[in-house]
């Protein structure tokens, strides 16, 4: 293997050595563990962000260990983004893996691979490691481009990364100048969708960062990498994450992970498929009508819970939403 890794933890320590385990089988020349820090007040929280590191960093085989630990709690955004500011300033490019994220053995020599391929191809922006349509969509090639991002397991380059702007100052701007229009791949909850969601991360406090990310390959006319079989197996989904409590969506759940064929099929051409990004739209983001009227329900929840006339007519819309079927 000739990437470097990076490597985002914070404060579980069994899915973190799950995730070392495969990181170590690799065996990177360079290891980067990019920690934060204990939340104030949690009690017991520094004990596991201390084993975390310790598991983190068990390196018995040749290679470079770097670390970033932070002493204060920097958050679900600003937290990944210092680790990857840190990462891209030492490295060119390589390998981003957070603590449950688990991969499967083919997915370091498929980035590395692929980090090598289009490393100066400025259309080609990341590479992913997630496949969430694999039960509908399997190419003849080992991959395929898309227009959308998942940071569930990616490479990339430093000439990418030095275009995120956590603040997106620029969607106004490129909103204004039809930028939704020039990479939708049609449709028409395309542009209101992808519109709500920008709105949301400009005008407030949000505590995610990899939209911003996708923004930025939107500006630049960037594409993702996706491999033709998920390379990816999350293994955080439970009461104690932070963003994917719960049960794991149902394309989660059909997409199971899978080696690669070696030597990788390369595409013909360097272009995303309409018809395909509009199917990863609808069955990750949920972008079509039912999506659409979900949304407005959703929007209207705070309300529900002051007027019990608008919850009970709301609920009932759900029902109906999901097919007469009761959550």
């Amino acid at each position: 293997m000739r990437s470097p890794i990076l490597f985002l933890v914070f404060n579980r320590p069994d899915t973190t050595a799950r995730v070392f385990e495969a990181i170590k089988a690799a065996q990177p020349p360079r290891l980067y563990v990019a920690a934060d820090g204990p939340r104030p007040g949690r009690d017991g929280e520094a004990a596991l962000c201390a084993e975390t590191r310790r598991l983190a960093t068990a390196v018995d085989w040749p290679c470079e260990v770097k670390t970033q630990f932070q002493e204060q709690n920097l958050g679900c955004r600003l937290g990944p983004v210092s680790g990857l500011n840190w990462f891209f300033e030492h490295e060119e490019e390589g390998i981003i893996l957070e603590d449950d994220v688990l991969p499967v053995e083919t997915f370091f020599p498929y980035c590395d691979e692929l980090l090598e391929r289009y490393r100066d191809d400025e259309r080609v922006g990341v590479i992913g490691g997630n496949n969430r349509v694999s039960w509908r969509f399997t190419p003849e090639e080992s991959y395929f481009f898309s227009r959308y991002l998942h940071v569930w397991g990616w490479a990339s380059w430093r000439r990418v990364w030095r275009l995120y702007d956590m603040q997106m100052a620029g969607w106004p701007r490129w909103l204004e100048d039809g930028g939704l229009e020039r990479v939708s791949p049609g449709g028409r909850w395309f542009a209101p969708h992808w519109r709500r969601i920008f709105d949301w991360g400009f005008y407030s406090d949000v505590d995610w960062w990899s939209y911003q990310l996708l923004l930025a390959l939107w500006r630049a006319g960037m594409l993702v990498i996706m491999p033709s079989r998920n390379q990816i197996h999350n293994i955080g989904f439970g009461p104690d994450s932070t963003h994917t409590q719960g049960r794991m969506p149902r394309y989660m759940v059909k997409s199971l992970p899978g080696p690669l064929p070696f030597p990788l099929r390369h595409p013909s051409a360097v272009a995303a498929d309409p018809a395909v990004d509009r199917m990863i739209g609808r069955e990750v983001y949920g972008i079509s009508v039912r999506g659409r009227i979900r949304d407005r329900l959703n929007s209207v929840k705070v309300w529900a819970r002051h007027l019990p006339w608008l919850g009970d007519r709301l609920k009932a819309a759900q029902i109906r939403l999901s097919g007469g079927r009761r959550r």
